[in-house]
């Protein structure tokens, strides 16, 4: 994901002089083309994301575009209150770029993860945030942002869904998409975690449970229309974040069919529950210590819907 980011910005770089990309003292392999071809447009701060948002919102409030990177929690938690005070508090026209969201640097423990910043991030007023849940989206969001005018949140996680993409298909924040159809039950996930509801899906299929899968790339604004529909044209649905579920997605999309009056048959929120991801090892190995694996999905959606007879 975060390759097809940086290729669309540096993409359109040229046709936007007014867009600068500022980094906290990381990304250079992945960074070396834009910083090599457009170095009056790039900044590296150093080891101060604080400083980094700060600077971000004067820059902003004199006419640039621009795009803080760095990885983890590292460009949300660590600089929050410039964020807040700073950025939204002044509209400024600042992308905020989270690389390795989740569990994506496992290895490294906790402290590298983003694991609530989907919860704080979309509390803040003026906050766009998204959240790709494949490669294509992440290229599609990263071409968004360079318009988009106003504080935004875009979360890469490091692994990715397998291209969803439809022909000739136009990537509209704020609108969720549907990647598999079903009406047995609805499995909503964000972020690169798509990719084993793909695969559970596909279990469950082969047991007679056709599931409908959406892909919310956009945590904020949360798109009521397509939940409110999956709420009323499948039994139940399970929403699946590499987040806490505590002000994630799955209260996003709670709150969301509670204000308009949908009732799923059933609800089930799957991730971090008051814990933190305090266990180390691949991201993968990571998603079964914490039930977010195809294997739990599969459990869960059948604890729910049942396996249909074969009689």
């Amino acid at each position: 994901m975060r390759d097809a980011f940086i290729r669309a910005l540096t993409e359109l770089a040229p046709e936007h002089p007014e867009l600068l990309l500022l980094t906290g003292d990381l990304g250079f392999g992945v960074l070396n083309e834009f910083v090599a071809r457009f170095p009056r447009q790039f900044l590296n701060v150093g080891v101060a994301e604080q400083n980094m948002s700060g600077l971000a919102a004067g820059l902003a409030i004199e006419g640039h575009t621009v795009f803080t990177y760095s990885i983890g929690n590292f460009p949300t938690l660590r600089c929050l209150e410039q964020i807040r005070n700073d950025i939204c508090y002044h509209g400024a026209n600042v992308k905020i770029v989270c690389v390795g969201g989740g569990m994506s640097y496992g290895a490294v423990g906790m402290s590298h993860h983003a694991t609530e910043d989907l919860a704080i991030l979309r509390s803040l007023p003026s906050m766009l945030v998204l959240s790709p849940c494949d490669v294509w989206e992440a290229a599609e969001a990263g071409r968004y942002l360079v318009s988009h005018r106003g504080p935004a949140y875009i979360r890469l996680d490091k692994s990715a869904a397998p291209t969803t993409e439809l022909t000739g298909e136009v990537f509209l924040p704020g609108r969720i998409r549907t990647v598999r159809e079903g009406s047995d039950a609805t499995i909503a996930a964000t972020g690169g975690v798509l990719a084993e509801a793909l695969v559970a899906a596909d279990i469950l299929a082969e047991q007679g449970i056709c599931c409908r899968i959406l892909s919310v790339h956009t945590i904020k604004p949360i798109d009521v229309g397509v939940l409110v529909a999956a709420a009323c044209e499948t039994s139940g649905i399970v929403c699946v974040e590499e987040h806490a579920v505590d002000a994630g997605l799955g209260s996003a999309i709670a709150e969301a069919l509670m204000e308009a009056g949908a009732f799923p048959g059933f609800f089930v929120r799957m991730g971090l529950r008051n814990t933190f991801s305090s266990e180390v090892g691949s991201q993968k190995y990571l998603r079964q210590v914490y039930s977010l694996d195809a294997t739990t999905i599969v459990r869960t959606v059948i604890a729910k819907v049942g396996v249909p007879s074969l009689v």
